[in-house]
C-alpha cells in the first residue's frame, strides 16, 4: 500500500512538471533566442509584423516576451502579447494611424534574415563577454534586450539593444547595436 501511495506521489509530481513547461529551451543566448522566434512563428507565422519585440529575463520566472504584433498590416490593427513560461497572453489590441499615403508595413518589421533573434542572442553573448573583460563582473545577467525599429520606418537604421546588470547589483549596462551586430555605443 505504501509503494503505491509514494507511486501516486511521484506521477503527480512528474505530471506537474511536464505539464507546466518550464521554457528552459528559452536561455538568454543565440540557441534560446532562435527557440524564442521558432515560437513566435509558430504562434504568428512567417510573415507576421512587429512594431515591438523585447525579451526581459526575471531570474525567477525566466524569459518574458513582449511582442506587438499583425499577421495583416493593412488592417491597422495589432495585439500586443506576452510569452512567459510557454504561456501567451494577449494584453491588448491597438488601432495604428499612418501618414496618408503611406503603406502600415512601412513602419513595421519581419524577423528575416536582416533582423532576427538568433543575432540579438548573439549580442547578448558578445556583450556579456565585453562586459566581463573590460568590467571584471563575472556572469552579468540578461536585464532585457530588444529590437528597436526606427519610427520613421527606416530599416536600414534598426538597432539590438542588449541591457545587462550585475548579479548583485543595481548598474544597467547598454550596449547598442547596427543591423550587422557592429557596435555603436556602451553606456551605464
Amino acid at each position: 500500500m505504501k509503494v503505491i501511495y509514494n507511486a501516486a506521489i511521484i506521477i503527480s509530481i512528474l505530471t506537474i512538471i511536464i505539464s507546466c513547461g518550464s521554457g528552459d529551451e528559452y536561455t538568454t543566448d543565440k540557441k534560446g533566442f532562435a527557440a524564442i522566434e521558432k515560437e513566435l512563428k509558430n504562434k504568428f507565422g512567417d510573415n507576421a509584423y512587429f512594431t515591438e519585440l523585447s525579451i526581459t529575463h526575471n531570474t525567477a520566472v525566466g524569459n518574458i516576451v513582449g511582442v506587438t504584433v499583425t499577421k495583416a498590416p493593412e488592417s491597422l490593427k495589432m495585439g500586443h502579447w506576452n510569452l512567459l513560461q510557454t504561456n501567451w497572453k494577449q494584453n491588448s489590441e491597438i488601432s495604428l494611424e499612418v501618414p496618408e499615403g503611406s503603406k502600415a508595413a512601412d513602419f513595421m518589421f519581419q524577423l528575416d534574415d536582416k533582423i532576427n533573434l538568433p543575432k540579438l542572442g548573439e549580442l547578448v553573448e558578445k556583450s556579456s563577454i565585453q562586459l566581463q573583460n573590460e568590467k571584471d563582473i563575472k556572469n552579468p545577467l540578461l536585464n532585457i534586450a530588444f529590437i528597436k525599429f526606427p519610427k520613421n520606418g527606416d530599416a536600414s537604421k534598426t538597432e539590438y539593444h542588449v541591457n545587462l546588470k550585475p548579479k548583485d547589483g543595481d548598474t544597467n549596462f547598454r550596449f547598442n547595436y547596427d543591423l550587422n551586430g557592429n557596435l555603436i555605443e556602451m553606456d551605464y
